[in-house]
């Protein structure tokens, strides 16, 4: 059956270009079940000339743990169904991030009504009525809370609720 999968494999790198779900380290992987040196060598050279070529048209790239930790930095506080889970660290042997602690850039606002400008672009706003005040905090830690919400410490002090604006 391998050897099959490594001739339609062949076909289909000769032929229409392959679609992105048919391009996975997995066809590399199973290269190395392949007794025989030259089905072996062909099956590879199959299975990585289409990984070369669908990167070469941008239907595939690699992502770096680091690029992945930078994404989930950035969409902290965002739900985004469509980008990948893997991205978020939410599949097998991720790490979904849990909180995040960013220096403050500004706070606008009043007691109760506060707009936080983090130095990385996000904007966050208090929608709770907790009575703060603006004393020109440095950072922030914001974690997750109950129910898919999120909860601020403005250098370590008290918590709140907000929302990410931006």
């Amino acid at each position: 059956m391998t050897r099959i999968w490594c001739i339609t494999g062949m076909i289909l790198a000769l032929g229409a270009p392959a679609l992105a779900e048919d391009i996975s380290t997995d066809a590399v992987y199973a290269c190395t079940a392949i007794e025989d040196d030259s089905e072996r060598l062909a099956c590879y050279d199959g299975a990585v000339g289409r990984l070369q070529a669908a990167e070469a048209a941008g239907e595939v790239t690699t992502v770096t743990r680091k690029e992945v930790e930078q994404v989930q930095k950035d969409s902290f506080g965002f739900s985004i169904p469509s980008l990948p889970s893997l991205m978020l660290g939410k599949s097998d042997g991720g790490t979904n991030l849990k909180e995040v602690v960013q220096p403050v850039k500004s706070i606008r606002g009043k007691r109760g009504g506060l707009v936080i400008y983090l130095e990385n672009g996000q904007i966050w706003r208090q929608i709770d009525s907790k009575q703060l005040r603006n004393n020109g905090q440095s950072e922030a830690q914001i974690y997750e809370a109950a129910l898919g919400s999120y909860k601020m410490k403005l250098d370590g002090g008290l918590a709140f609720r907000v929302e990410r604006v931006k």
